[in-house]
């Protein structure tokens, strides 16, 4: 009802989102994005007790306003991380790719608003990066792959508002998404090994080629001045 399966040009099974499927997975986003929303407010409402000390002060900066322009936020960062994913430096022909700083884009919502929003923005990109370029072997491959992998991105959360931490909390996202990349070649795409190889040190090797090639490309990009006082910037304006 919800995918029909097809023949890939290995001959396997993969399985692809019906019409019905789409719709699912697009009230999905809607609603991930909405739950982001949710804790990025309750978010902003601890940041100024903390500050201010008073619940009034927590009650302005928990302002319909301010919730508008995290959704924004949100769906304009998954918006330009799908448009960037889409613009790869270097693709491996069964699958992985070096894109132009995606990864990045994800994990800016996490730390600007906390683990809770990252957590959930990244699970509704992983969503629509299943919307858009499905590549289901297994259901629960759907959710490795995807929603895992993805949602992981979100972990730059965990150093959300501390100032000149956005490459530890980058690591640590790339870092989660890695360990379930991993784990999902090594259960099923293992056939896939190189000759020689068994699955698990197959998917370590293969994963970590492109996750961390485009890690330190972000990296370095990340070390810029002008780079770093944009992202001041951007943080500044998401946080008003």
């Amino acid at each position: 009802m919800f995918y029909e399966a097809v023949m890939d040009e290995w001959g396997k099974t993969t399985y692809v989102p019906t019409a019905l499927g789409n719709i699912l997975l697009a009230l999905l986003i809607l609603a991930l994005l909405g739950c982001a929303v949710a804790f990025a407010r309750a978010h902003g409402r601890k940041l100024a007790q903390t500050a201010d000390g008073s619940a009034a002060a927590s009650t302005r900066k928990a302002s319909g306003r301010l919730t508008v322009r995290q959704l924004v936020f949100c769906a304009m960062a998954m918006a330009l991380g799908t448009v960037l994913s889409n613009i790869k430096l270097f693709h491996f022909p069964t699958g992985g790719s070096v894109t132009l700083l995606s990864m990045l884009i994800i994990c800016l919502p996490g730390y600007f608003f906390g683990l809770g929003a990252g957590l959930l923005a990244g699970v509704a990109y992983g969503a629509l990066q299943l919307l858009i370029d499905p590549y289901v072997l297994f259901p629960l491959q759907l959710v490795v792959d995807y929603l895992l992998a993805f949602g992981a991105l979100g972990l730059s959360g965990l150093f959300s508002g501390a100032k000149n931490n956005l490459i530890k909390g980058y690591l640590t996202a790339v870092l989660g998404r890695y360990v379930f990349a991993v784990l999902s070649g090594w259960l099923f795409f293992g056939a896939y090994a190189w000759e020689g190889w068994d699955p698990l040190p197959y998917s370590l090797a293969y994963n970590a080629t492109y996750i961390f090639s485009e890690a330190a490309v972000t990296i370095a990009v990340l070390l810029l001045p002008p780079v770093k006082k944009a992202m001041t910037s951007v943080r500044k304006a998401a946080l008003e």
